[in-house]
């Protein structure tokens, strides 16, 4: 009698305390530090599909933008919570917010209120800026699918997959600072960009030939050449090229520019 008591007792409480919480969001749930939902129900459930979109590698102290994307399950209205083990989470719209789990001390995201499923998908968006040291950092999360009616018992959540982020060194970069007419590579724009960008470059030509032997090319983070949008000799002036990638996939790219010995290289980020 006194274990019926006490199981009835925990089964209030967890609903007591859900409903105090979900509401506005709680944190502590992830794979990082939690067991999940349980305040909505004791398991996990397959039919609820959580994952991350977002750059795969950055460079250290990097910030960009990833999305949180469930689908399945109850499909009404639904909650999220997710954790990061090295980096930093910071909010970008007001549907999330960060929430001090005490539990470790750290900073964690989660909803403000219950969001509504718009055809079969739900979604939130935040940022993550990647640690001051090379590493591979991790982001966890879970996500909760409810049929919003008030019994949070009858929720149905998932754990999404580990998001794991490549985090390396800025490369060095050669002759950046010098004037515009002289030699420069600037910032791509749009940065993050999908599925263009334009890149824009200046150079002083040989006094002798009138020209200078110009190349830009385009490489993968780890050193795999993507594409070549310039090669060859081109007077004194200012250019700019856009570069299209729609046949690649999101993530960190680099361009190289080269002429008359000089290099610059810059980074772009590609984002789907």
């Amino acid at each position: 009698m006194k274990i019926t008591l006490l199981l009835i007792g925990v089964f209030v409480s967890v609903i007591i305390y859900a409903n105090i919480n979900s509401s506005n969001g709680i944190v502590g749930l992830t794979k990082l530090n939690g067991e999940g939902c349980i305040c909505h129900n004791l398991d996990f459930n397959d039919s609820v599909q959580v994952w991350i979109e977002g750059p795969d590698t950055l460079f250290v102290s990097d910030t960009a933008n990833y999305t949180l994307f469930m689908t399945g399950g109850l499909a009404i209205a639904g909650g999220f919570n997710i954790a990061v083990r090295e980096g930093a989470l910071n909010i970008s719209d007001s549907l999330t917010q960060l929430m001090l789990y005490t539990g470790d001390s750290t900073w964690q995201l989660t909803h403000t209120m219950p969001k509504d499923f718009i055809n079969d998908t739900v979604s939130w968006s935040f940022i993550y800026t990647a640690p001051d040291t090379t590493t591979v950092d991790t982001i966890y999360s879970v996500a909760n699918s409810t049929n919003h009616n008030g019994n949070p018992m009858d929720d149905e959540w998932n754990f999404g997959e580990n998001f794991p982020v490549t985090i390396l060194d800025i490369p060095v970069y050669v002759n950046d600072e010098m004037p515009v007419r002289e030699f420069r590579l600037e910032q791509n724009y749009p940065n993050p960009f999908n599925p263009s960008t334009v890149i824009r470059f200046s150079i002083v030509s040989d006094v002798k030939s009138q020209t200078s032997n110009v190349i830009l090319k385009v490489y993968d983070i780890v050193g795999n050449e993507v594409a070549t949008l310039v090669n060859e000799a081109l007077p004194t002036g200012e250019y700019e090229i856009e570069f299209n990638g729609s046949g690649l996939s999101s993530g960190i790219y680099l361009y190289a520019l080269q002429a008359n010995g000089y290099q610059v290289v810059k980074k772009m980020t590609l984002m789907k």
